[in-house]
């Protein structure tokens, strides 16, 4: 009997430790104000997608996924990982989305409308991602792993 009289409290208290850990783990999901619009902040965990596909996830050093949505990243072009046309543009392609999985997960971040347009022609949402107002995309640029926008694509390979 006295033996129980000690585990019954214990049990509780594991029980209430329990459901604590599964409302946490439920809550750090991915937090969404709408979806990937102007001006929205994001925190969640990201990855890197399977094949493009995914949730919350970084398909390559200037593509994301946001709530399954597609966001190219606005201010910046980086070098292809799945598509690319040479060696070398894959390798720093690979470098490029393996970094951006790593400074999306360092904590929220906002995504800013860039210019007029909204989306780009494959229907991606047109966005630069921004941390305490300095622009993530430009962390890239300065690790040589992707270059700003010009305006148009340039080879990745020699």
């Amino acid at each position: 009997m006295r033996i129980v009289r000690y585990l019954l409290p214990c049990l509780a208290v594991l029980i209430g430790l329990t459901a604590f850990s599964v409302a946490r783990i439920a809550a750090a999901g991915t937090q969404l104000a709408a979806g990937p619009d102007a001006g929205e902040t994001v925190a969640g965990r990201f990855t890197p997608c399977d094949r493009g596909e995914g949730t919350d996830c970084v398909i390559d050093g200037d593509t994301i996924r946001v709530g399954g949505e597609a966001v190219q990243i606005a201010d910046i072009d980086a070098p292809e990982a799945r598509h690319a046309r040479c060696n070398s543009e894959r390798a720093l392609g690979l470098s490029a989305a393996a970094y951006l999985v790593g400074i999306l997960n360092q904590g929220p971040f906002t995504l800013v409308p860039d210019g007029d347009r909204d989306t780009d022609v494959y229907g991606r949402k047109l966005r630069r991602i921004e941390r305490g107002g300095r622009s993530l995309g430009m962390a890239l640029v300065a690790e040589g792993l992707a270059r700003p926008w010009s305006g148009a694509r340039v080879s990745w390979c020699a």
